[in-house]
């Protein structure tokens, strides 16, 4: 059965460029100037309030695969490293190319996939008028079409969740966080234009979580 690990990383519209209305909808809630400015730092890790700006895909037998992200219209050349091929592109053309490679795997590996990674990637497609080539939203228990690592190491939510790099230095796995980069300074990076260095940040995920996949197909899955 073939395997493919996929991971996403993702900003947040600028709150500012939203009208009136939906402002006053996403801050309806909201008690304080804390919880306003919070709300706002939180908009992307929603498919209607963000954008997806890395897909890192990773095929953990033989760890080669690609890192498609935005470069914000740069134009920066595609090239290999490592055995990841880098590819920049808009946001629909990395959805329209990472649906056309997953269409040829067997198995999706995610951590937390079913929380956030497959739904923001299938709605933020649908926004952009691309057609998903699997649901990866499918059946939650049927590991064997997508494995979520987050599912599996929780029991479907029997015992109480922790983030990657916990589970990773828990289990005596080198940590993508260990490079001093984490999913909340994704936003800034790319307003910096780093984002080969967010890339790669996704790629040492996608690494991390492959490691982690493994320790559970050893010791966990039946």
């Amino acid at each position: 059965m073939s395997k493919v690990i996929v991971d996403i990383e993702t900003i947040g519209v600028d709150f500012e460029t939203l009208d009136e209305k939906s402002q006053e909808y996403l801050l309806k809630f909201c008690e304080n100037d804390e919880e306003r400015e919070d709300t706002k730092k939180k908009l992307s890790l929603y498919p209607l309030t963000g954008e997806v700006v890395t897909i890192g895909m990773l095929n953990p037998e033989t760890m080669k695969g690609v890192a498609l992200f935005q470069d914000k219209g740069e134009g920066m050349e595609k090239f290999e490293e490592n055995g990841i091929v880098y590819e920049a592109g808009t946001e629909k053309q990395i959805l329209e190319k990472f649906w056309d490679i997953l269409r040829v795997y067997d198995q999706v590996v995610t951590f937390n996939g079913r929380g956030f990674d497959a739904p923001f990637l299938m709605l933020r497609s649908a926004i952009n008028k691309v057609r998903s080539t699997k649901n990866m939203m499918g059946y939650r228990y049927d590991y064997k079409t997508h494995c979520d690592l987050m599912e599996q190491m929780t029991f479907y939510g029997a015992v109480r969740k922790y983030n990657l790099d916990f589970y990773a230095k828990t289990f005596g796995i080198k940590s993508s966080k260990d490079g001093g980069v984490d999913g909340s300074m994704v936003g800034e990076m790319y307003k910096q234009k780093k984002y080969l260095d967010v890339a790669r940040y996704c790629v040492r995920d996608l690494v991390t979580t492959k490691e982690l996949f493994e320790y559970w197909e050893k010791y966990l899955r039946f």
